[in-house]
C-alpha cells in the first residue's frame, strides 16, 4: 500500500497485521480520488475509521488543508503515527484514538468538507455516524460523505431513513463506494 498522488506520492505505508482491518485497495483508492479530486484542495477531510491512515494521508498529499484521522484501536493509531512520520505530513493531521461517536460528538468544532466512512463490516456504524454528523450539523451544504462497504443494499436501506441523498455509487469487486450529500 502506498500514497498514489500528490506531494507524498510513492511513499510506501505500513499496514496493520491480521484480519481486523481491510486496507482500501489501491485501485479503489485511485478511483475514489479521481472522483473527488476537484473537491480536495484546501478541504477539511475526515477519515473516520482510519485503520492505517492511508485515505486521510492521501487526501493531505493531494492538497487537503487538514485531515482528521480517528480510530479506536491502539494498534491502528501506532501504525498511523508511523505513516504520518513517513509521509512528513504531520502539520496537517489531527489524530484521535477514540470511538467515532466521541469524536463526532465532542471533538469536531468545524464543518467538514469530505468525510470518508469505512467502518468494520456487519455494523450499524455508517447509519450511526451519519446521524450524528447531521444532528451536530458537522457538514456544509456541498460537503460529501463517502461510504465504503461490501453490504451496499443493507447500508442504502439504513441511510435512506436519513436526510441525505445518494449522488453516486461505484463498485470495485466486493467494495462499494456510496457518495452522499445533505
Amino acid at each position: 500500500m502506498r500514497i498514489i498522488g500528490g506531494k507524498a506520492r510513492g511513499t510506501k505505508l505500513y499496514t496493520l497485521e491480521g484480519d481486523n482491518t481491510r486496507p482500501t485497495l489501491d485501485r479503489v483508492k485511485e478511483s475514489l480520488f479521481n472522483i473527488i479530486q476537484r473537491d480536495i484542495p484546501e478541504s477539511i477531510f475526515l477519515d473516520l475509521f482510519s485503520g492505517s491512515g492511508a485515505i486521510g494521508l492521501e487526501a493531505v498529499s493531494r492538497g487537503a488543508k487538514k485531515a482528521i484521522l480517528c480510530d479506536k484501536s491502539k494498534e491502528a493509531i501506532n501504525i498511523i503515527k508511523k505513516n504520518i512520520e513517513k509521509t512528513h505530513l504531520e502539520n496537517q493531521i489531527e489524530l484521535y484514538q477514540l470511538p467515532f461517536e466521541k469524536l463526532l460528538n465532542d471533538k469536531i468544532e468545524e464543518k467538514i468538507d469530505i468525510i470518508y466512512i469505512d467502518p468494520p463490516y456487519k455494523t450499524d456504524f455508517v447509519y450511526n455516524a451519519i446521524k450524528i454528523i447531521l444532528d451536530k450539523n458537522l457538514i456544509k451544504e456541498d460537503s460529501i460523505i463517502i461510504i465504503e462497504t461490501d453490504e451496499e443494499e443493507r447500508i442504502i436501506k439504513q441511510i435512506e431513513k436519513l436526510n441525505i441523498e445518494i449522488v453516486n455509487q461505484r463498485k470495485y469487486g466486493r467494495a462499494h463506494l456510496i457518495f452522499v450529500k445533505k
